[in-house]
């Protein structure tokens, strides 16, 4: 199936690609394959193509001299694209310690909810969550597919410091925070896994399109993991779906 998409400039050097659809796994499918098309296509004129649920950003190197010119090609380009491979997608099992002792606040998120905090655990891990985007904070995922019974709005005042591997859910959406920040999303659960880290070739192991499923694990167990990752004897590894 092929997608309407709306050609702006987004600035002297940036052209957006975007979509009027909601969340859809079909389109980011779509995005992603278009996104390395363009990558492949026009490798020595652009710096990246970023891409979010709905939309692709794209860098040009230098100023684009004739912006009608870049969207037919880039329209072109799309109209082109016959035949997709299958895309395997990496699966990443994240350890997650939702322990009242580590993580109080998800009492008073279960209160909310009606629900045991055991209903809470169940329902967090129980999905095969797509990862749409990376943003926010690098190496932060917006992950699609919370069971709607957890769906739940943004906190109306930020927390002004949410520590390193939160586990969080603000809206739709669920996600770990990769270190300290504010942030205004309800936190139920803590990992010790590192999310980000510049000192490694691929600072974020994680990629859009690829699939996290959460593991429960108690504070013992999250406390062994957080020395081992602190010693850099842990690392995670993906199977493929």
């Amino acid at each position: 199936m092929k997608y309407e998409f709306e050609y702006l400039q987004y600035s002297e050097r940036a052209i957006l690609i975007r979509n009027s659809s909601e969340i859809d796994e079909n389109l980011l499918q779509e995005l992603i394959f278009f996104k390395n098309m363009i990558e492949i296509k026009y490798n020595k004129v652009i710096v990246e193509v970023i891409n979010s649920y709905n939309s692709l950003l794209i860098y040009y190197i230098s100023t684009i001299e004739n912006f009608y010119s870049a969207v037919l090609e880039l329209k072109s380009l799309y109209l082109d694209i016959k035949t997709k491979k299958t895309i395997r997608n990496k699966c990443w099992e994240i350890p997650v310690c939702y322990d009242v002792a580590l993580v109080p606040e998800i009492e008073v998120f279960a209160a909310h909810k009606s629900m045991t905090i055991s209903d809470v655990i169940s329902l967090h891990t129980a999905p095969l969550y797509t990862v749409y985007f990376l943003g926010f904070l690098p190496g932060f995922m917006y992950l699609g597919g919370l069971d709607d019974r957890l769906i739940t709005p943004r906190k109306t005042a930020p927390s002004l410091h949410v520590k390193k591997g939160s586990v969080a859910i603000g809206g739709n959406q669920t996600g770990v925070y990769p270190y300290d920040s504010p942030g205004g999303w309800h936190v139920i659960g803590r990992s010790p896994i590192s999310f980000f880290d510049v000192h490694n070739a691929a600072c974020c192991f994680v990629s859009p399109n690829d699939k996290i499923k959460f593991i429960s694990i108690k504070e013992k167990k999250y406390n062994d993991i957080s020395v081992l990752v602190s010693n850099n004897l842990y690392t995670v590894k993906p199977s493929f779906v």
